[in-house]
């Protein structure tokens, strides 16, 4: 693996685990900036298409979106069809007609641009506010013990766990096992690299769980790995295939060895809502 490649991909980790520990708006900041930089790769590949979105309004209403998130979750799903219908007004009084195409990816830019990773945010607040030690309630842990921290804290981390395992696993066994192409999507991923990559996730979803002492252990690990390893691969394949249709390689260039923003985090845009709704509704279900 390229040098550039390792080192900013140790960089995004430590900025990653940094922003994630600490919480409350300083995580929702680093959200913010993620968001906005990916959803500027998503319009620049729209507009490669020759189709022309309503970016900037798409990118003030994803912004809004994150920040009612962080103190208002319950009003986050109303901005959703509110901001859809501002978007459609802003196209309809253009200088030049809109398209169907038009108004489709600025809707699209709005769901999987900030729609959903904003579920990030919600689940990084899960008690917050209980434990907040820091201005801006800011969290800095007082106890290596994970199942004294918040749960959104350790549910996000876990989160991330399964993902970077997922693509780690992809990514090696691919290179050495990898023989049946998985896509013409992507014709560099293989079955035998999304399989592995999905056990892995699987097996830190386990391994996660065991150490949250989480409730039907070790079911509940094993399905929450599982849905993340194939939420992850879904997202980088949707990614795949809107670079392929714009006709590029990368996203971006900002990250060095890696590409854009979207490059390394198509994988989380599917499954923050999915992880989200684990922990609030189906892992209650579990007797202790």
């Amino acid at each position: 693996m390229p040098l550039p490649r390792i080192l900013s991909a140790i960089v995004a980790i430590v900025l990653a685990l940094g922003m994630t520990t600490l919480g409350g708006w300083y995580f929702t900041a680093g959200m913010c900036i993620i968001v906005f930089l990916g959803q500027q790769e998503f319009f620049q590949l729209v507009r490669a298409t020759n189709i022309a979105p309503a970016a900037k309004t798409t990118l003030a209403v994803s912004q809004a979106l994150l920040i009612i998130c962080s103190f208002a979750p319950a009003l986050a799903d109303a901005v959703v069809p509110v901001a859809g219908t501002f978007i459609c007004f802003y196209l309809l009084f253009q200088p030049n007609l809109a398209t169907i195409a038009d108004i489709s990816t600025s809707i699209l830019g709005l769901f999987y641009g900030g729609y959903l990773p904003s579920y990030w945010v919600r689940l990084r607040f899960l008690g917050q506010t209980e434990v907040a030690n820091l201005p801006l309630q800011g969290y800095l842990p007082d106890t290596f013990d994970l199942r004294q921290m918040p749960i959104g804290l350790t549910a996000t981390l876990l989160a991330f766990g399964c993902i970077w395992a997922a693509d780690i696993g992809a990514y090696l066994f691919g290179k050495v096992f990898g023989r049946t192409r998985l896509s013409q999507i992507s014709p560099k991923k293989t079955v035998e690299g999304a399989v592995f990559g999905v056990l892995g996730s699987v097996l830190v979803g386990t391994l996660g769980s065991w150490a949250l002492a989480w409730n039907g252990f070790p079911l509940t690990g094993m399905a929450l790995g599982l849905l993340i390893g194939i939420a992850s691969l879904l997202g980088d394949l949707t990614e795949s295939m809107m670079k392929r249709d714009a006709g590029v390689k990368d996203s971006g260039k900002l990250i060095p060895g890696h590409g854009g923003i979207l490059d390394r985090a198509d994988s989380y845009v599917f499954t923050a809502p999915l992880v989200y709704y684990f922990i609030t509704l189906l892992l209650p279900l579990f007797p202790a």
